[in-house]
């Protein structure tokens, strides 16, 4: 049942088994696991179907640098579906060595082992819609899988691991129907959670207070909730209930917010590879149930571990949008259409530049003198990613030259003082401190750039395949651009068995506060070389098997425990009928 949480009486107390804060991956992942267990689920989501402008500004608060880290209301959508409603589909596992506890990488280490967290994986990817749970590029596409490079052999760099993408899916969207049928589930719209309560002593959850924008206030009392409300509004909302604990729940040693991390990326150097264009796939591959997958460069892990660096992987990429002197119609075209692209796409089209009339000229020229592939991708993007239901990824250009940059996207070393705070001088309409961002990064995360390349063109170089230079001197400037990567927040309710550097335990509970639950990237120690989305679904259905035990649901067990994932049968959609077969472009 959906309701609008304006129609429920003022000052009133609802009643349930789970409350459910937030209608993202993860809120909408654990709910869907729920459906069948005969537990009362409420669920409840602070906006509507749409993006509203008083409701997304709720989100404003500050940043020390927004050269460094984009304003809070940024790549965030607080309505039904949560940022999957602006996700760009990329579903990517952690690796093993992501979970180590890593000497070299301060502040690693995961109380939960790799084994415990990958039977999710499969579930996770079927929920996400990104076909079957295989990432490995030899066994994905069955007989003859093809190579980024030909013939390139190597056992210090793999090109094997994938990326597969959804539709992409906005889980609002797509799993309306089964909340709105459930018989045991209430979703509540318009409903903003705006307070935690405590018992007396601190040490259980008792209930969530709600408000709306229109004045209504109600309280939802549940033996168990569960907070997935993302990597910075989860802290927030920790920090601003402070009226049993002063500094905040789960605060007693100053861990709620710190060890806030994102994502080092950028694009760097020049990489030429040798040979003919065929010799190089560097686009979309379709795997045979038609999704579209990505293969990426990336350092073996015991490379990783044996030159002590984190966990990067490289993409190949077209040259620097800003500069015109690529020549290319389509990359001029997307950078003059800059201001009519979502902030959350447009930023690493301009950000940074400061575009003169000449460059303008020169953009407007590639446009006229490359108009025959202009309009050839065009026609692709129109085909295969307006119309289509599921999308072509993103921009990928038909490969001339065998030239291209990098695209690194690499893990951040876990820092304390990298952390989000509230402002207890700006309040939002319903009383709560915004809050302040202070994203930092550690000479480690740029050191880890520099060694992957360093690997990377070596082993280009000793296998004949091409050759990768870029400029130590100007790197760290380079892949620092355009600052924090994205809407990853991860790492600001951090899981671990010491109260004293974590926040919440190997089950996402809150230390010492029984039947509270964290589901989110806010409880990743460490970020991986992986976008979150994938990581948080199945880590949310890991915390749903426990809160099935917790509850005494009939054949269920801990999450700790070995177990096969029960997450709620998906039906899948047919795959997309025509989609473009090959890994060498969008125009091919």
């Amino acid at each position: 049942m959906i309701e609008n949480a304006n129609t429920v009486a003022h000052d009133s107390t609802l009643k349930a088994d789970v409350c459910i804060v937030g209608t993202g991956a993860a809120g909408v992942s654990l709910a869907l696991s729920l459906l069948d267990t005969g537990l009362d689920v409420i669920l409840l989501e602070a906006g509507g179907d749409k993006e509203e402008a008083d409701t997304q500004s709720l989100y404003n608060g500050e940043t020390v640098d927004e050269a460094m880290h984009c304003p809070p209301d940024k790549y965030r959508q607080r309505r039904f579906g949560g940022s999957t409603t602006i996700w760009g589909g990329r579903c990517i596992p952690f690796d093993p060595i992501d979970l180590e506890a890593r000497p070299w990488i301060a502040n690693s280490g995961w109380p939960v082992s790799y084994e415990e967290v990958a039977p999710y994986f499969g579930p996770a990817t079927r929920i996400s819609e990104a076909g079957e749970n295989d990432y490995d590029g030899r066994t994905a596409f069955g007989a003859n899988p093809p190579e980024m490079f030909k013939g390139f052999k190597s056992k210090r760099v793999t090109t094997d691991t994938l990326e597969r993408f959804s539709l992409p899916t906005n889980f609002g969207a797509r799993y309306r129907h089964k909340l709105a049928a459930a018989k045991k589930l209430r979703l509540f719209t318009y409903a903003n959670a705006i307070g935690l309560d405590l018992n007396a002593e601190g040490t259980k959850i008792r209930a969530v207070r709600v408000g709306t924008l229109a004045g209504k206030r109600f309280t939802v009392e549940a033996t168990t909730v569960v907070l997935a409300t993302g990597g910075l509004e989860t802290p927030r909302l920790l920090l601003a209930s402070r009226e049993v604990h002063k500094n905040g729940i789960g605060n007693a040693h100053d861990v709620v917010g710190r060890y806030y991390q994102c994502h080092i990326a950028g694009n760097v150097g020049e990489l030429k590879i040798n040979g003919p264009v065929s010799d190089v796939r560097h686009g979309y591959e379709l795997s045979p149930e038609g999704i579209y997958c990505r293969r990426r460069l990336a350092l073996r892990p015991e490379e990783q571990r044996r030159l002590k660096v984190g966990n990067l992987v490289a993409r190949l990429h077209f040259p620097t949008i800003i500069d015109p002197s690529h020549h290319i119609g389509v990359l001029s075209g997307l950078y003059m259409a800059k201001f009519f692209i979502s902030y959350e796409y447009s930023k690493r089209l301009h950000g940074g530049d400061k575009p003169t009339v000449g460059s303008y000229l020169a953009h407007a020229r590639n446009i006229v003198f490359d108009s025959f592939d202009t309009l050839g991708f065009l026609w692709h993007w129109v085909r295969k990613r307006t119309l289509a239901t599921r999308k072509f990824p993103s921009v990928i250009l038909r490969n001339k030259t065998n030239r291209f940059s990098l695209e690194v996207h690499g893990e951040q070393e876990p820092n304390p003082d990298s952390r989000v705070t509230l402002m207890d001088d700006q309040l939002d309409p319903f009383g709560m401190p915004r809050i302040r961002i202070d994203w930092r990064y550690t000479p480690k995360d740029i050191e880890t750039v520099r060694i992957t390349l360093d690997v990377i063109a070596e082993e280009l170089k000793r296998t004949g395949i091409g050759t990768l230079t870029y400029n130590p001197a100007t790197l760290e400037q380079e892949v620092m651009r355009y600052g924090a990567y994205g809407g990853h927040h991860v790492g600001t309710t951090r899981m671990g068995d010491d109260p004293r550097t974590s926040v919440v335990d190997r089950d996402c509970q809150v230390h010492g506060v029984d039947g509270l639950f964290i589901a989110s990237s806010s409880v990743f120690p460490t970020s991986s070389q992986a976008n979150p989305t994938l990581m948080i679904v199945a880590m949310t259905l890991r915390l749903a098997d426990h809160l099935k035990a917790r509850h005494g649901v009939a054949g269920a067990t801990l999450a700790g425990q070995p177990a096969r994932a029960t997450a709620a049968p998906v039906e899948l959609p047919v795959a997309a009928r025509g989609a473009l077969p090959g890994g060498q472009g969008a125009l091919a």
